[in-house]
């Protein structure tokens, strides 16, 4: 942990509320753009961060200092969207008499760019789709949110050599899901 996130800490445990805002900034966007990534719904995700949010407020003062609050933090929001995923499949199996329909908000002011950006979301999330929710965790944030394989398994709670399994078997699926359906973006350069 590096010292000015040490320092916000103590401040915010010795009852310095304010210091708790600087201490998650920079982790506001990375994981928003997870709990997206996760739930597939930006409601949903906002629901998550802010659960995270919450949680690492309330749990601060259980966090080790000579940890990484980075991926402690993490490991609260990847556990947030288990729990609020499980509540959605709960609420949806009681709800199943009328399908909901969910609507893209779309940004930016050229109607082209943003057909094309969210073709090419669609067709992430449809490749994520093939994926467990275990291999899921563990491609975003491998692959996503480039965390190396200690700290995705710290987060995730498994062993490095589990998350190198899911990895490859993510990758995998992911690759013949792009083989299948999306031909045309093998071989192509980002």
């Amino acid at each position: 942990m590096n010292e000015r996130e040490k320092t916000l800490v103590e401040r915010v445990l010795s009852g310095d509320l304010s210091a708790f805002e600087p201490l998650i900034t920079p982790y506001r966007k990375p994981l928003l753009g997870l709990a997206y990534r996760i739930a597939r719904n930006s409601e949903d995700a906002k629901e998550v961060a802010q659960e995270t949010f919450l949680r690492a407020f309330k749990y601060l003062k259980n966090f080790n200092v000579e940890k990484s609050f980075k991926s402690w933090i993490y490991q609260i929001l990847v556990h947030a969207a288990r729990n609020y995923r499980n509540k959605q499949v709960k609420y949806e199996t009681l709800m199943m008499s009328e399908p909901v329909k969910e609507t893209a908000v779309a940004g930016g002011d050229d109607p082209e760019r943003r057909h094309d950006d969210e073709e090419i979301r669609s067709r992430l999330m449809d490749c994520l789709d093939v994926l467990t929710p275990r291999e899921k965790e563990v491609f975003l944030l491998r692959d996503i949110e480039e965390m190396n394989i200690q700290e995705t398994a710290k987060i995730l709670r498994c062993s490095a050599i589990s998350v190198r399994v899911h990895l490859s078997a993510a990758r995998k699926k992911i690759k013949e899901r792009i083989k299948d359906r999306y031909p045309e973006y093998l071989g192509r350069e980002p």
